[in-house]
């Protein structure tokens, strides 16, 4: 964003009479005081001494989107049975593939000379589009006019973590900024009682790249994702300890608030401002979370249409309070549900997955529309990477696949009942209208109202932005 000019001259006239330390700790152009207000340059409004990080901001251009809900599917679905329908590759189904197909490929764990294992899934065409989906998707094709699917992705890493983290970074290395950080970081929060960024975790297990998947990085803390639980508290220790009262408490705040605000008057340092939020965040939110999460609140039919249960830590739940959060000024939702690294066992485990993922995830769909929400909110579908068109694990499984893979994403000014690039016979390479991950992130920014070469922030010395110096918005996505 844009930044403001440091006051150099006043500092000159003066340089004789100031020490090194004086200037960096206590001077009101030093380099705290330069950061904070750079932070904050593009504000509407002059920041209050508490200084709201998360104060709603208006972005570059008229945004097509307000918010955004991140359904991560990691693990890497296989495309060859969910989206991209490949009957030549069911022709092929074990034997070896095309010699000229494999030159310079690189595979995980496998032999790149593995047969070809055709899919395992038939695909059925839905809506007036036409669009074709696995059988195993049955719910998601009664939406399927509402989806944009993208069959050219690829990606440059093809083990889950560095994948993982590039694909919410943009960058294979730990420490960048989060697409959910970045997108609170240029927004700000419509949600005054609750975070900006909220992300849940649903699968067997954790992502392999942990939570730098929805950091901050080099950003303020303040703009990195706060992870729920889907059952009881959403985070621990809501409760007040025995013997304190409500008004010992907020006067405990207040005395701590006054002293971190001192201090931030005196050295800039945005950490400080991100501690008077927290601070006050987890005040309101012992009042705002456990309504939040009261989904006894919601109708039956409400619950029965997204499988949800009240009370259990399920992917249904968090599809149902990912729609709540929205309605309640919480401007990015992700979902990380980490089961779907099918090396063997193939068939059985999409149908579990598709399962507990399919029902849900059209039903927030069709929720956010029938309520208004889904023309300004981008819903986005889809791991890591792909699968390969050859074998692993006996005949069921396949390897990791950065080559080519599919997403899937609705509402939010994109274009609706298409399919956007192709691949090969075999689903082995994009080769029409190809989608990188910083395209992808480039034009999820751009409905967002970003410029994604313009949406930066200054660290160790120059500029960095989510797609790096990549990057094109993909036309053919935005409606």
């Amino acid at each position: 964003m844009n930044r403001l000019t440091p006051a150099q001259d006043a500092v000159a006239a003066h340089r004789h009479f100031l020490t090194r330390r004086w200037f960096f700790q206590q001077c009101g152009v030093g380099l705290g005081a330069i950061a904070l207000r750079s932070l904050l340059a593009d504000s509407a409004q002059p920041a209050p001494p508490a200084l709201n990080l998360l104060a709603p901001r208006q972005p570059h251009h008229a945004p097509r989107a307000k918010r955004v809900i991140f359904l991560f599917m990691a693990g890497a679905p296989s495309h060859l049975e969910l989206f991209d329908n490949k009957p030549e590759l069911t022709k092929w189904n074990g034997k070896l593939p095309p010699a000229e197909l494999l030159k310079g490929y690189r595979a995980a764990f496998i032999n790149p000379d593995a047969t070809l294992l055709g899919p395992k899934f038939k695909f059925v065409r839905h809506g007036r589009s036409g669009l074709e989906l696995s059988e195993l998707f049955p719910h998601l094709g009664g939406v399927a006019d509402e989806l944009c699917i993208v069959k050219s992705m690829h990606t440059d890493a093809f083990n889950h973590a560095p994948a993982q983290i590039f694909m919410n970074t943009g960058s294979q290395q730990f420490g960048r900024p989060s697409l959910g950080a970045w997108t609170t970081y240029g927004l700000g929060s419509e949600a005054s009682d609750l975070p900006a960024y909220v992300v849940f975790s649903t699968g067997t297990k954790g992502t392999s790249g942990g939570a730098s998947n929805w950091g901050s990085g080099f950003l303020p803390t303040a703009y990195g994702g706060t992870l729920f639980r889907t059952g009881g508290d959403p985070v621990l220790y809501l409760g007040n300890p025995k013997g304190i009262d409500g008004p010992m408490q907020r006067d405990s705040l207040d005395v701590i608030n006054r002293l971190n605000t001192q201090r931030l008057g005196v050295v800039g340092d945005p950490e400080i401002a991100s501690r008077i939020n927290s601070f006050e965040m987890a005040y309101r939110m012992q009042t705002s979370a456990p309504e939040l999460m009261d989904l006894t609140q919601e109708s039956k039919a409400t619950l029965e249409n997204y499988g949800a249960e009240p009370g259990k830590p399920t992917y249904a739940n968090a599809c149902l309070l990912a729609r709540r959060l929205v309605e309640r000024g919480v401007r990015f939702v992700q979902i990380f549900h980490e089961a779907w690294d099918q090396h063997g066992n193939l068939t059985a485990d999409l149908k579990k997955n598709c399962g507990h993922t399919d029902r849900p995830t059209a039903a927030l769909i069709r929720d956010l529309k029938e309520r208004g929400l889904l023309e300004d909110t981008l819903v986005v579908w889809g791991g890591e990477f792909g699968r390969t068109p050859m074998v692993q694990g006996g005949n069921d499984g396949r390897d990791h696949h950065p080559n080519c893979f599919s997403m899937m994403l609705a509402g939010g000014g994109l274009q609706r009942g298409v399919s956007v690039g192709e691949s090969d016979d075999f689903g082995f390479n994009a080769v029409r209208d190809k989608v990188h991950v910083h395209d992808l992130n480039a034009t999820l920014l751009h409905l967002l109202g970003f410029d994604h070469t313009q949406l930066t922030h200054r660290f160790q010395g120059r500029d960095f932005r989510l797609t790096d110096v990549h990057g094109e918005v993909v036309g053919k996505m935005v409606a």
